[in-house]
């Protein structure tokens, strides 16, 4: 289980890479986490770009095993990168944002120093998402595994035509589709590339994967909800330059009649959101749910 507030004494760093002007606010936050007596370790890739002399590196597996929790300071990308790397080790998250609003990444950068310490006190809401894994296999063999926070699409490539995709869930046929792909989704990543594919919004907390087509060939081939308990099959059945990425960051090359296994992973991952904190909230600023047209016209 994700250490108690009272244990959060190793802080594990991650900073985006190529972010200027971070090296004030990643030397406010070093600061405020020595006087407040914890320790920090660096993410190793961090470490590098930033060239901080004195603090340990660590890999996501060192990590895992020594941090208590990990902030984050980068946007959503920076966020799956590593959530997918500590979910077997079950350490809690804290989003600090670099620019807008994150649907992970959550705290504002002006005001980490004050929420930091309220979430280090025990004040804070612990959130657990589910993710997926999935297997390629071709002719039985597995050929690529990988992990997803948001989802596991599988499309055709920008020159080739339609992808024909056959869908088996628990072992009963689904359908065949022919699209331009499919959208896996986990409740998390309903707000992501499934949702600008016309998917719907799920709430992190339910149960459920969500099956979204690329533009399918057929209207009536439409996005549907299944139980997260699912097993879903997917084969190639025909196309060209057709891939399986996990959140946008792992790729495989897939052939005709190569299949992949996904199902609900069974690590999950914590985000600790200071007290107050709302998934609706999020969800107004990020698609401006709460701008209305005023009378000449500007959004307010």
């Amino acid at each position: 289980m994700p250490a108690t507030h009272a244990t959060y004494k190793t802080i594990a760093l991650v900073v985006r890479q190529n972010t200027a002007g971070i090296e004030v606010p990643v030397a406010k936050l070093l600061d405020f986490l020595r006087e407040s007596g914890r320790s920090v370790v660096l993410e190793e890739e961090t470490a590098a770009h930033l060239g901080m002399a004195g603090l340990p590196a660590m890999s996501a597996a060192g990590i895992g095993e020594h941090a208590d929790a990990a902030i984050v300071m980068g946007g959503d990308g920076t966020m799956l990168g590593l959530a997918r790397q500590l979910a077997p080790y079950d350490v809690p998250l804290i989003g600090i944002n670099q620019g807008r609003l994150g649907f992970m990444t959550d705290i504002p950068l002006e005001s980490m120093l004050p929420v930091l310490a309220q979430i280090f006190a025990g004040s804070h809401q612990a959130e657990r998402r589910t993710l997926l894994e999935g297997s390629v296999l071709r002719e039985g063999k597995e050929i690529h595994v990988g992990m997803a926070v948001n989802d596991v699409v599988v499309s055709r490539g920008a020159g080739a035509g339609m992808a024909e995709l056959r869908v088996d869930v628990d072992n009963h046929f689904m359908y065949n589709q022919r699209s331009d792909g499919l959208i896996i989704s986990t409740p998390t990543g309903s707000t992501a590339y499934a949702l600008s594919a016309g998917g719907p919004l799920l709430h992190p907390t339910l149960g459920g994967i969500v099956l979204v087509p690329i533009a399918p060939h057929a209207l009536s081939n439409r996005p549907i909800v299944l139980p997260d308990s699912s097993e879903i099959q997917i084969e190639i059945v025909r196309g060209r330059d057709i891939t399986v990425n996990f959140d946008m960051q792992t790729f495989a090359s897939l052939q005709a009649q190569d299949r992949i296994i996904i199902k609900r992973s069974p690590h999950a991952i914590t985000f600790l959101h200071p007290e107050g904190w709302s998934y609706y909230n999020t969800l107004r600023e990020k698609l401006h749910w709460n701008e209305y047209p005023s009378t000449d016209g500007k959004l307010v």
